[in-house]
């Protein structure tokens, strides 16, 4: 029994250690995601569902400032200035209105992206990989909602420079969205107007207020 007892000891003091060493991992990518001015990323978002037979694959782009972000991804341009969401759909020339929507705080939105992992998760470091001679460290978090749609999420950080490298995103149902930076841009210049909604750009659109 002492050795039981011994043996249980030791393995809660490694998985402390292991929740501790994530969360100081998480805190150091925080604290440089926020100090930047801005944010621009490139992106690859594969979503798959082998069961549903769903495989698919598209690039997109966000920039990212504080709570704003524009976010160009499936032919459709996301706007949100702070206070409401604008989307933008050429294909349908219409225009969607509306507040914030982040009820849910399982829900990942561009604004949230770099740094979602805050609240709401249980967090422990997972596999080191190496992509192309960079060292990439996993850390693996669980929703503390047990009702959650999300079963959990990956998020790969590059060891030496402490941004995000992907986001493997892992849903009750059998989805699985991975979101993978191939170009990361800090403190660039944009314009003033970039997360202002001009309506005057869009004459012919049919403008739908809903809420």
């Amino acid at each position: 029994m002492k050795h039981l007892f011994f043996a249980l000891c030791i393995g809660a003091s490694f998985f402390t250690m292991a929740q501790n060493d994530a969360k100081a991992l998480l805190n150091e990518v925080s604290t440089k995601v926020k100090a930047y001015e801005n944010i621009s990323i490139e992106f690859k978002y594969v979503l798959s569902n082998v069961s549903e037979d769903i495989n698919q694959e598209t690039r997109g782009n966000v920039v990212i400032k504080g709570e704003q972000y524009l976010l160009n991804i499936l032919g459709v341009t996301r706007l949100f200035d702070g206070k409401t969401l604008y989307t933008i759909s050429p294909e349908d020339e219409e225009v969607t209105i509306s507040s914030d929507n982040t009820e849910d705080e399982n829900t990942i939105t561009p604004s949230k992206m770099l740094s979602f992992y805050e609240d709401g998760y249980n967090y422990e470091m997972d596999i080191i990989q190496n992509v192309k001679g960079r060292k990439i460290q996993y850390v693996k978090l669980i929703p503390i909602d047990t009702n959650a749609e999300i079963k959990q999420v990956l998020l790969g950080i590059d060891a030496k420079t402490k941004h995000i490298y992907n986001l493997i995103e892992v849903g009750k149902n059998g989805t699985r969205t991975t979101l993978t930076v191939n170009s990361f841009k800090t403190n660039q210049p944009i314009s003033k107007t970039l997360f202002t909604f001009d309506q005057s750009k869009y004459p012919d659109y049919y403008i739908n207020k809903i809420d």
